[in-house]
This record gives C-alpha cells, structure tokens and sequence, in this order.
C-alpha cells in the first residue's frame, strides 16, 4: 500500500461517518482484522467521532454535565488514538523486520504510524474545509477564504504523501529503519496519574 491508499480509506471513512453523523453511530469495519487497511480504517474512525466530540464541547451554553461526559470521552479518545497509533507501527516493525539495514541507515524524529496519524487528520481538515468553503449560509467572503486554505491543505496532503511513500521505500530499502517508542500516557493510568492514586 502507499500514501494514496491510505487517503481513500480515510475519506471513504468520512464519507461514512456523515452518513449518519452522530457520534454514537455504530461502527462497523469491512476490513478483516489481520491487515493494514483494518488498523486504517478504524484509526479514521476514532479520529473522525473525537473530531465532532471536540466540535460539540465547544458549544457555547452546553451545559456543565454533559461538558464533562464530551471531556471524559475525549480523553479516552485520544488514549484510543495513541493505542492504535502503536498498533500501526507494530504492524510496520513486523513488515520490515527482515529488511537488510544499512551501516549508515537513520530513522526519522517521528515514526510511519505518526505521519499516517497526521495523514488522517488532515483528511479530516480537508473534509471540513471544503464544506466551509461551499456553504450557502456563509457569505462569500468565507467562502473564499476557506477555498484558499482548502488548496493550502490539499497541498499538505501531497507533501505529506509524497514524504510517508519516500519513508516506506526507505525502510524498504534499508536506509531508514523503524524505531517505536511508546508514548508512555500518565494521565488516564491509575498509578501515575497523582489525582488517580493519592486517595489509595
């Protein structure tokens, strides 16, 4: 697979999602759950429902409840996101395991699975953005200005693509290797977190 692919599995996802657009929709993968499209699918997923939860919190007189209900569901979405963060990268160590590393081979300030996190996201930004820069209860002005960001992000995409398929052919090649680090999250762990464990 290259950075295309993974582009159409993130916006066929969106699609999806605003089929019905709620955030508590089920969730359904067609993907089976041995491959990378699988581990894709359902990183968009949880990237696109924390999306509208971070857009619902920040209605202006929602009330305090049910602010901290959205708040405790983004918090375990974004442990969500991190885990499968690391699911993809695991995925990748195993692809490239037995790949013959050069003497003079580096590896990158992040891993493959984060420049596919940021990939997601940004398809998420282009989604949003090109419905910004088409809505008819905004003025033009608006509209245009959105437009522009739109082709700044499209841009992105592009670069980003372009540097995830350049990474994937170095690993391949040996002149990168992967290297994970797990992000290590204190604050949703009960023997980290000092508010979680100082009453124990």
């Amino acid at each position: 697979m290259n950075a295309q692919q993974y582009n159409q599995i993130f916006d066929n996802v969106i699609d999806k999602y605003h089929i019905i657009d709620k955030v508590d929709q089920h969730f359904n993968n067609p993907f089976p759950n041995d491959i990378l499209e699988h581990l894709l699918y359902k990183k968009c997923w949880i990237d696109t429902v924390q999306w509208h939860y971070e857009d619902i919190i920040r209605i202006p007189d929602i009330e305090p409840v049910q602010a901290l209900v959205i708040k405790r569901k983004i918090d375990a979405s974004n442990q969500d996101r991190t885990d499968m963060v690391e699911f993809i990268d695991s995925y990748f160590l195993k692809i490239f395991k037995d790949v013959s590393v050069l003497l003079d081979a580096t590896f990158n300030t992040e891993s493959l699975a984060w420049a596919i996190d940021r990939l997601s996201i940004l398809a998420l930004k282009i989604y949003h953005m090109h419905e910004e820069a088409n809505r008819k209860s905004a003025n033009k002005l608006h509209r245009d200005a959105c437009q522009v960001k739109l082709k700044v992000l499209l841009q992105q995409r592009n670069d980003l693509s372009s540097a995830i398929d350049e990474l994937l052919n170095d690993l391949s090649k040996g002149r990168k290797y992967v290297k994970v680090y797990k992000q290590m999250k204190m604050y949703n762990d009960d023997d980290l977190n000092p508010m979680l464990y100082k009453d124990n």
